[in-house]
């Protein structure tokens, strides 16, 4: 009857990439198959302090296992200018489906950053060429770091160009990862010529044009995660193989939510959801294929997956701080 406490720490320790990749790629064919719920996530506007809360609930039964939980998270982006606080923050409430018991509460940001990766390497899994070989990142955040990481456990990543504005970001992305990867900085344009191009920045006006992007390059837009953002030039949507996690999601707050508000992109214009492909009602990447695009805006199944992985290794592992919450221990 204990609820397990686990970190910042305890969630990356017992989250590894390696076990998150096939339970992130479970949770998309559950909801596929209709082994799942998740309701519409919802929002609270809070424009006197510029920023919002999410509540993402749901319950998903991946065949071996099933889990439930919530998130709770936000995004401030001025939490680090004035409070030296991250701009995302949140806590997972992770819950036994059959007695309701909550087995753990989690760092909620570290849950979502390591999902968020797992996810684009699911995606870049099923639609990237089999030999890519160098990856693009546009946006040198905390989110960068996991792109990287997830992505490497799917494809042989060699080459990796980061780009952003801020050059004290870059250096410290290529510090981290220059002894595993040849890795530099590099422009947009450079970042999108690669084989796999993550982007993962809150813009609302497309930074990534069409011209630089390569002739079979996969990208994951990664960074529309709410109405009005915007990374990728609408002339790359249109001419790829685009692929969607959800679609209220993403015609609401996701890379295609403004060309799709102005009419620019209908339902034509999507190929299938990621679930579509995991189960094998529609293909993933087909030799013909030039461009492809996976349009993530984070869904709940996801993080009550990566919940599950994190609590049982913490488990395992005796990891986290085990308290009473209920008082019936």
């Amino acid at each position: 009857m204990k609820t397990l406490l686990l970190n910042h720490a305890d969630v990356r320790e017992n989250a590894p990439m390696a076990e998150l990749v096939p339970a992130i790629e479970a949770a998309f064919g559950a909801y596929e198959r209709g082994d799942a719920q998740m309701p519409p996530k919802s929002y609270i506007d809070l424009p006197q302090y510029n920023g919002d809360f999410r509540s993402m609930p749901a319950y998903l039964d991946a065949g071996s296992w099933d889990a439930a939980g919530v998130k709770w998270v936000n995004s401030h982006p001025d939490n680090p200018e004035r409070f030296d606080l991250p701009t995302v923050l949140g806590t997972m409430i992770y819950t036994d489906p059959e007695t309701a018991v909550p087995l753990a509460i989690l760092d909620g940001r570290t849950l979502t950053m390591l999902r968020t990766g797992a996810a684009a390497a699911v995606a870049t899994d099923h639609l990237a060429v089999a030999d890519a070989s160098s990856l693009g990142i546009v946006g040198a955040g905390a989110q960068s770091y996991t792109q990287l990481r997830a992505i490497s456990e799917v494809r042989d990543i060699e080459t990796v160009v980061i780009s952003d504005l801020d050059e004290e970001r870059v250096a410290a992305f290529i510090d981290e990862f220059e002894a595993d990867y040849d890795v530099r900085a590099g422009s947009v344009a450079e970042a999108a010529a690669c084989d796999v191009l993550s982007t993962v920045t809150p813009v609302e006006s497309p930074i990534v044009s069409r011209e630089s992007v390569g002739e079979h390059t996969h990208i994951n837009a990664m960074g529309a995660d709410a109405a009005g953002k915007h990374e990728l030039d609408d002339e790359i949507l249109l001419d790829s193989k685009l692929v969607i996690d959800d679609y209220e999601q993403t015609t609401h707050s996701g890379e295609i939510n403004v060309p799709w508000s102005e009419g620019v992109l209908g339902d034509g214009d999507i190929h299938a959801a990621l679930g579509e492909i995991v189960v094998g009602t529609k293909a993933g990447h087909v030799d013909a294929d030039g461009l492809t695009v996976f349009d993530s805006t984070g869904l709940a199944i996801q993080d009550v997956a990566a919940a599950h992985v994190a609590y049982e290794h913490a488990e395992d592992n005796d990891n986290g701080y085990p308290f009473d919450l209920l008082g019936l221990a």
